[in-house]
């Protein structure tokens, strides 16, 4: 029978594969474009670019994060609260004291950032303030710090660099074959690795999008079952994630680059219906309560 540790380590095992799927078709990438044009330097490109990218990431993503949402730093004086709260669990979890901030906006929501817990950062809406009793806000803010005691802020900012330069790499060689044509390689491996180049360029930023997803998606469920765990009252946070979820107007700073650190789609409830529920970054509502309460 699975249970929340076992349900929490096989998403980690997974995540870490797909990670390490993506970055090798990253480098497969570059290898093939430096073949279908006969220039080994873009290969040499394509991996220093990768390397820095992700360098720039792992020190200053948070700040990017922050900066995006408009989040301040607030003090215990401030938020009381939340402080009080965040204090406690990171007690009990042996964690540093992450960073407060808060965002000034009137949907409830909460996300999470830091390379590491030593530079973990909290951050919640006055909305998620005015809207959740102790328990809800004490759930919400459990699964924020689960976010940064596994690292999931970290892996899922190295994931979005990733995709960013696969898309630009794509688009550099879409752009290059329309410009300069396929290259003068006549022999029929050639012509083949450029047909590949060409699929992967195509196909790759989907690929990415959807492992994205799947990696975002794998998190919330992990995040939802550790920070239960910390609490030992698995449905504060169900009822904080159903007051969330049925919130229908979006956040004031929502965008595509920062939704998967949220706690919910910062979107609105619109968002899961239709064709959106696709693309989105979170797991239905609805199955995430279903896990946390076991029905």
């Amino acid at each position: 029978m699975a249970t929340l540790y076992s349900q929490a380590d096989a998403n980690v095992r997974k995540t870490w594969f797909l990670m390490t799927t993506f970055f090798i078709a990253v480098i497969g990438i570059g290898w093939a474009l430096s073949y279908a044009f006969d220039n080994p330097g873009i290969l040499y490109i394509a991996v220093f670019l990768s390397i820095a990218m992700n360098v720039g990431s792992y020190w200053y993503s948070d700040k990017l994060a922050l900066a995006s949402t408009g989040a301040k730093p607030v003090t215990k004086e401030v938020a009381p609260d939340v402080y009080n709260i965040v204090e406690n669990l990171a007690i009990a979890e042996g964690m540093p004291m992450p960073k407060v901030y808060m965002i000034d906006d009137p949907a409830p929501n909460a996300f999470a950032t830091g390379r590491d817990p030593k530079h973990g950062v909290v951050a919640v809406t006055t909305g998620l303030l005015r809207m959740m009793d102790r328990s809800e806000l004490e759930g919400v803010l459990a699964h924020e710090l689960s976010h940064i005691k596994n690292r999931d802020t970290l892996v899922m900012t190295v994931v979005v660099v990733l995709l960013g330069f696969v898309t630009l790499l794509s688009d550099f060689f879409l752009r290059s074959m329309m410009v300069n044509g396929a290259g003068d390689r006549d022999n029929r491996l050639g012509a083949v690795m450029v047909v590949a180049g060409l699929v992967l360029a195509i196909l790759s930023p989907i690929i990415a999008q959807l492992i994205q997803l799947a990696i975002s998606r794998k998190r919330e469920f992990l995040a939802d079952a550790s920070g239960a765990l910390m609490t030992r009252y698995p449905e504060g946070l169900a009822s904080a994630l159903q007051k969330i979820g049925a919130y229908s107007a979006p956040m004031r700073t929502a965008n595509d680059a920062t939704a998967h650190l949220f706690i919910s789609s910062p979107f609105g409830a619109k968002s899961f219906k239709g064709l959106h529920k696709l693309f989105m970054t979170h797991p239905p509502v609805e199955e995430r309560v279903k896990a946390l309460l076991g029905s």
